[in-house]
């Protein structure tokens, strides 16, 4: 690998900055979703509403703001960087304004609409309530993207970052209240109000938006002493002009998420209405030929068991998110001063420590999935199995998370969304036909997910491939990372038997055998020697780990 024109440490510190603060967001996450899932009466049918409804939501956000603080960023950052401030200025109220009325037109489809959706377009009675109690963040996450967006321009990062903890702690606290408020209730009520605690953490996060931004608006506006003057602002810059620029940068970016959540709500309604016609003469352990009513609640309760597993591999990937957000302006920087071997470095090194990082952790997932299930689902700890299989698909789901990023970075911002707009054609198609086959059910879309990711990853492989040369070599990235993981799983399920001869608690031997085969794999890995001096070198800390390994005669 060749040297860095970019001191060693920094590229990774970006990286570690992001990773812990999507861990604390997530882990945040984890907890209300963990809590609400054990209380009684919400279980698997709750999770199954609280899901379906929150995909609609998310599809609805894909189109209305994702994409919005990047355009909005890029176009105020750009115009300061060449005092253009009035230019600037006048960006930040076009977008108000564009994305306010965007965002009320999709909250009040989404609140209006809420039953055709619900009965007719996923086919699951009792998800309205939840897109009722969502719509208004609709409009609310638009206008937030824009200030998070301007401030962004103008290099100021701590707003972004305060806001979104701000929103996950209020909703984490809010979500678990109205839950165990409504404990009486029914599970869809129950799911609704879960979800509208997450309508009043993102009114919240708005209003100190609001407050932050009228306390630095004079800041903000003042134009430098010394600043040349500038043209007028004519109408080349009226507002449909300055909008339609907007549009053109933000909906590239948006792309891949709108398809993705496309992807989500079609893989729901195929769901529902496949496990419909599998159980239509009978569900297993039910006497006599089900009513609309069963096989809805049994659509839900599916749907949920499924969904409990992606609470789980949520945390992975918010771990691998920090590669592929931090490659792109890392990589575009790069290739921008001509540096290709650099970029290239860059990419390969960060698909080599992605590999590292999620192996693991997908291994662990499937050798200790009951156990694990036992631990944080003790109220219902049925589907650990699908668990194991959402665990394969997490291996190809980072992967192409970190190529995406790359692809983005050398300006090829399409590529991603074709990759995963393949993937998920067949994702679609395969779920129509496995999940209609009773013995297979809902473990049908726990199949489809694995291809459907498999071939995303392929065909972005293949794309960055052809644009870019990576050092990847099948030894060091592919035989020595599954070699050192089957030793650490083979490890891990010793590890919790052994552990649990001594304990009868079964959460002491799960956490025990997870910390052992943490450092089991830690010592395989560096006695194997996949990373080589230099790219320990660039890990946050890698001097001392350096250091340390050459003190105990495993590096030279």
């Amino acid at each position: 690998m060749s040297r860095h024109t970019e001191r060693p440490q920094t590229f990774m510190s970006r990286v570690l900055f992001i990773l812990m603060s999507q861990v604390v967001i997530k882990l945040l996450g984890l907890v209300y979703r963990l809590v609400i899932t054990n209380v009684e009466g919400f279980g698997n049918i709750g999770n199954g509403y609280y899901s379906a409804g929150y995909q609609i939501y998310t599809l609805l956000l894909a189109l209305s703001s994702v994409g919005i603080p990047n355009a909005i960023s890029k176009m105020v950052s750009e115009r300061l960087a060449v005092g253009k401030y009035r230019q600037a200025k006048r960006i930040f109220h076009t977008a108000l304004i564009l994305f306010a009325g965007i965002g009320a037109f999709f909250s009040l489809l989404m609140y209006f609409g809420a039953d055709f959706i619900a009965l007719s377009m996923i086919k699951l009675d009792g998800v309205q309530y939840t897109l009722q109690a969502l719509a208004p963040s609709v409009f609310f996450v638009c206008i937030s993207s824009v200030i998070r967006g301007y401030f962004l321009g103008h290099q100021d990062v701590r707003v972004s970052g305060t806001s979104q903890v701000i929103e996950q702690i209020f909703k984490t606290t809010l979500t678990i209240v109205f839950v165990l408020m409504l404990v009486s209730e029914s599970a869809e009520i129950m799911a609704a109000a879960a979800n509208f605690a997450t309508t009043v953490a993102i009114v919240v996060s708005f209003l100190y938006l609001l407050i932050y931004y009228r306390c630095h608006r004079a800041k903000l506006n003042k134009i430098p002493e010394g600043a040349p003057p500038e043209a007028p602002d004519d109408e080349k810059h009226g507002f449909f002009r300055v909008a339609r620029s907007i549009l053109w940068i933000s909906i590239p970016i948006s792309m891949s998420s709108t398809i993705a959540a496309f992807a989500r709500v079609i893989d729901t309604a195929t769901i529902t209405r496949g496990i419909t016609a599998a159980f239509a003469d009978g569900i297993p352990g039910v006497p006599g030929v089900p009513t609309a009513e069963m096989l809805n609640e049994e659509v839900a309760r599916l749907s949920g068991m499924l969904s409990k597993s992606d609470i789980i591999t949520n945390l992975p990937l918010a771990l691998n998110i920090a590669f592929a957000t931090v490659l792109v302006p890392a990589i575009a920087s790069a290739l921008a001063k001509g540096q290709r071997e650099e970029a290239s470095d860059k990419v390969s090194y960060s698909l080599l420590v992605s590999t590292l990082l999620i192996l693991p952790c997908a291994t662990g997932l499937i050798t200790l999935a009951q156990p694990i299930f036992d631990l944080i689902y003790p109220a219902t700890n049925d589907g650990a199995d699908l668990l194991q299989l959402a665990a394969v698909a997490l291996i190809f789901t980072a992967l192409d998370q970190t190529i995406c990023g790359a692809l983005q970075g050398i300006g090829r911002v399409f590529a991603p969304a074709a990759g995963l707009l393949c993937g998920a054609a067949v994702k679609v198609v395969l779920n129509m036909i496995l999940i209609r086959i009773p013995s297979v059910n809902i473990y049908g879309a726990a199949y489809s997910s694995i291809v459907c990711h498999l071939v995303a990853f392929t065909v972005c492989f293949y794309l960055l491939h052809r644009a870019i040369p990576l050092q990847v070599r099948f030894g060091k990235f592919v035989a020595k990372p599954v070699l050192a993981n089957l030793i650490m799983g083979a490890f891990s399920i010793g590890a919790y038997r052994l552990l649990h001869l001594f304990t009868s608690s079964n959460a002491i031997a799960t956490l025990g055998s997870i910390a052992l085969s943490v450092v089991c794999y830690a010592v395989t890995v560096a006695v194997m020697r996949i990373l080589d001096r230099d790219e320990i070198l660039q890990l946050p800390g890698g001097d001392k780990l350096f250091a340390l390994l050459r003190r105990v005669k495993l590096y030279h």
